[in-house]
């Protein structure tokens, strides 16, 4: 079953049920995915829902950011909106997993030492190995912090 059709299935669960909030949250997501679908001209593989999906939660937490703490009304909305599609995002690597992760690149890189002019080359072949499976601020984090010691 695709992302579409669950959050779809979930949208029409809501509706039924009577629980508008989360009907209107599963429809921005609905819409998120079938647009980046119909971008594509082809249906979209996993990896490419769990980005759109990630997109949709990241949007939500930056207007959450940027909110003025007197508009509870969005604060809430956006909080619960957020509530909703974790549910259909893909699971997060931890920290202790992102740090074995970074072992296996450094032992490959041949990086016993690891010194901030060779972040550049970390990254490189970090990233691919952990994009939408961890946050990339906290991945740059713990990257950052092994220059510190």
């Amino acid at each position: 079953m695709t992302k579409i059709e669950a959050v779809r299935a979930e949208m029409i669960k809501a509706m039924k049920a009577g629980q508008k909030d989360r009907k209107d949250a599963l429809s921005a997501l609905l819409t998120a995915l079938k647009n980046v679908a119909i971008d594509k001209r082809a249906d979209l593989t996993e990896e490419e829902e769990n980005t759109v999906v990630l997109k949709e939660i990241k949007q939500l937490k930056e207007t959450l950011e940027s909110s003025p703490s007197d508009r509870t009304d969005i604060i809430e909305e956006c909080k619960f909106r957020i509530s909703v599609l974790n549910e259909f995002a893909p699971a997060m690597m931890g920290e202790e997993e992102v740090k074995a992760v970074i072992k296996e690149v450094l032992d490959s890189l041949g990086i016993t030492e690891p010194k901030p002019s060779d972040k550049g080359k970390i990254m490189k072949d970090l990233m691919p190995k952990v994009k939408g499976k961890a946050d990339g601020k906290m991945v740059n984090e713990i990257v950052a912090s092994m220059f510190q010691k």
